[in-house]
């Protein structure tokens, strides 16, 4: 089991994706039969993407009564001012729009943890849909949509975020292999939450407005701090302050997430808690039945699993850096 537990960090760390925070926003704006498309997207998210004002439409779709809206003119280039990839695209319809169906895969050209916040107007009537990897189909009724369905909503997104990326989730890992008992895993995982919360909580209600990049590379750093707190110091004592204190900059990118989508912070953040409460026990199976099973060879992998995550880590701080 340790073996296995070993390569499935050792594989999330390979599949750990250096965009933790990705975003992009558009607005629709519908009139009779017709809708003018504004799409706004950060320069570095597409600059892998081949002829972005193609390979972008073709994973967006919007249909009225089953009939997809037919492009009758549209306009893309890049806006320097605010190093952002723009486009205004003209649809078209057989008839009158009264709802629409929504397509996005923006995440499956740009990258996979990717979220594209859409708001669509009608006359006076607004709605708005968020798309991400977990969700690619939305109804626009223009119509606000529910606080139950609000809740719903956020609630699986939150859920969702907390595997948005490997990197996401090898962290979870590290928490798992940080922890020497019980005891201290309840404490540094609850810790952990509690920092993710209170940041993602106070940080909008400040002047401060990190910048995604700046996030992520702090991200990285938290994987390579706790690595280094395993390796060099395995006996040292108020982990879980450590905890606490990673928990904060992971809460930055959900501070982010928050303010961009306007989503119920308590739906959000119930989903998230619950779905890394869940990894972190996964993790903490796994390497717990491979310390019974393989104990002759279980300490020698925690400390390679552990020096993989410090390798992890600083690369992907360097790698952001240079990007």
């Amino acid at each position: 089991m340790i073996p296995r537990a070993l390569a499935l960090i050792i594989l999330l760390a390979a599949c750990a994706e250096g965009h933790v925070i990705s975003m992009s926003n558009g607005d629709l704006r519908v009139s009779a039969n017709r809708g003018i498309y504004e799409l706004r997207m950060p320069l570095y998210e597409i600059q892998h993407v081949t002829g972005p004002e193609k390979a972008l439409f073709e994973n967006i779709r919007f249909s009225s009564r089953g009939v997809a809206g037919r492009i009758a003119e549209k306009k893309c280039g890049e806006d320097q001012k605010d190093a952002s990839f723009r486009c205004t695209v003209i649809y078209e319809w057989p008839e009158p729009v009264e709802e629409l169906e929504v397509v996005c895969t923006f995440h499956s050209v740009t990258v996979p943890n990717h979220v594209h916040l859409l708001r669509a107007y009608r006359d006076d009537k607004t709605d708005q849909a968020v798309f991400d990897f977990s969700q690619t189909k939305a109804q626009v009724r223009f119509r606000p949509p529910t606080a139950f369905e609000l809740f719903v909503v956020g609630w699986g997104s939150g859920f969702a975020r907390a595997f948005s990326s490997g990197a996401a989730v090898l962290f979870l890992g590290c928490l798992a292999l940080a922890a020497r008992s019980r005891r201290e895993l309840v404490l540094i995982t609850a810790m952990f939450l509690a920092g993710e919360v209170l940041s993602a909580l106070i940080v909008p209600r400040t002047p401060w407005n990190p910048q995604p990049r700046f996030v992520e590379a702090a991200l990285a750093l938290t994987v390579a701090y706790l690595a280094v707190e395993i390796l060099t110091l395995p006996q040292a004592g108020q982990r879980w302050a450590v905890s606490f204190v990673l928990g904060g900059f992971h809460g930055l990118s959900y501070a982010l997430y928050l303010t961009s989508t306007g989503y119920d912070a308590l739906a959000v953040l119930s989903g998230m808690a619950i779905a890394e409460i869940l990894a972190v026990l996964i993790f903490a199976l796994l390497l717990s039945r491979g310390a019974k099973i393989f104990s002759a060879i279980a300490p020698v992998a925690h400390r390679v699993a552990s020096f993989c995550l410090l390798i992890v880590g600083l690369a992907w701080f360097a790698w952001r850096l240079r990007s």
